[in-house]
């Protein structure tokens, strides 16, 4: 076996991801499990669960990552990494501790983490790593030997993700009205946040003005709206938009709205849209309700043609990036020279989050980072 397919020092990867409902008796409890803590009556979760209920109270995030995990062992195994890949979520089973504890249980002494967020934010990242210092906490109080974590960096400009993205775009374009095609504007879309969680987003030095997750955002809108630009010879105009608000009226989140953004695009005349989510890894639920059915709607009403283009998921080329990502870290916990891969202006992300990276409302513990209290 080549020393490059060499994992050492971690002997398991684990997929930690956001978790959603399998069934209509799942989505009360599932959004309970989200909004823990922050006192919503269960008749307002109700309401908001009818975004679940259109589709029998089933998120499809559950099974896209059964679908990544099968292509990321079909690659491993194929490529020859003996590193065993687990799952678990922060909301719905299997649960994140539950899967730890398996882990632990299996002699797994150090582990890699693979979030299904590309893009640093407090939801994105940190969030997670609580999450991790959450679960590694309660089975320190059970009296279990506890596993090292580190966390896999931010993947967003790696070309295992950027490229199926661009391949998506351009279905999408050609799959429009030949009369409208050249004229069409693309939308990226991403989860809208709190400008006060955008703003400190990333670590320390580059927090402000939309911090390292809106840039992070534009860089990939840059990337893809120059490659269609080469491969199709149109210069197609682009924005980066905004979907999937929540929370408080009163509090400034990131804008426009990527129906607010249809309606503009319309008034000033444009021919059609071509909607890219390049901020979600998969087609969950934000996807299929916020742009194939809400978005979607709103274009019909405006007489405007749009199309959706395909989030990365289970792509080869996504799961060989993974496998790529883990043998770098390997190779520089190991202290060997490393030369990270990266498209774009920003460069490849940093391994561990520094002190301050993208502060939550509350200090809290987490895991897989500078400060992290589990070393």
């Amino acid at each position: 076996m080549p020393d490059a397919l060499d994992a050492t020092p971690y002997d398991a990867l684990l997929l930690l991801s956001f978790g959603g409902p399998e069934g209509p008796d799942d989505v009360v409890p599932f959004l309970e499990n989200v909004t823990r803590g922050r006192g919503i009556p269960k008749e307002r979760l109700k309401e908001v669960g009818q975004h679940y209920f259109l589709f029998g109270g089933v998120s499809p995030i559950n099974a896209q990552n059964r679908a990544l995990l099968a292509a990321l062992r079909e690659d491993f195994a194929g490529h020859g990494l003996d590193l065993p890949v687990y799952w678990g979520n922060r909301n719905w089973a299997p649960y994140l501790t539950d899967t730890l504890r398996e882990m632990a249980a299996d002699g797994r002494r150090r582990i890699l983490v693979l979030a299904t967020s590309a893009y640093a934010s407090y939801s994105g990242c940190r969030q997670y790593r609580e999450n991790l210092a959450d679960a590694l906490a309660a089975l320190e109080a059970e009296g279990l030997d506890l596993p090292r974590i580190d966390k896999l960096r931010h993947y967003f400009n790696h070309p295992g993700f950027v490229e199926p993205m661009i391949e998506g775009v351009l279905r999408s374009l050609a799959d429009l009205p030949e009369d409208v095609r050249d004229g069409a504007h693309i939308a990226f879309t991403t989860h809208s946040i709190p400008t006060a969680a955008a703003d400190t987003s990333g670590p320390v030095e580059g927090h402000g003005d939309g911090g390292a997750y809106v840039g992070q955002h534009l860089d990939v809108a840059r990337l893809i709206a120059d490659a269609v630009r080469e491969c199709t010879g149109v210069d197609h105009p682009w924005q980066l938009v905004y979907q999937s608000r929540s929370g408080a009226p009163h509090i400034p989140w990131l804008e426009p709205d990527i129906c607010d953004h249809l309606e503009e695009r319309h008034a000033a005349g444009v021919p059609a849209v071509v909607m890219a989510p390049i901020g979600f890894v998969s087609d969950h639920m934000e996807v299929l309700y916020d742009l194939d059915t809400e978005a979607a709607a709103k274009a019909r009403e405006l007489g405007l043609p749009v199309r959706r283009s395909a989030t990365v998921g289970a792509d080869p080329r996504f799961a060989a990036a993974i496998r790529e990502l883990i043998l770098e870290r390997a190779s520089a916990e190991r202290d060997e020279r490393v030369t990270p891969c990266a498209l774009g202006g920003l460069g490849a992300s940093h391994d561990v989050c520094p002190v301050g990276c993208c502060p939550g409302r509350a200090p809290r513990p987490a895991a897989a980072g500078a400060d992290s209290p589990y070393a």
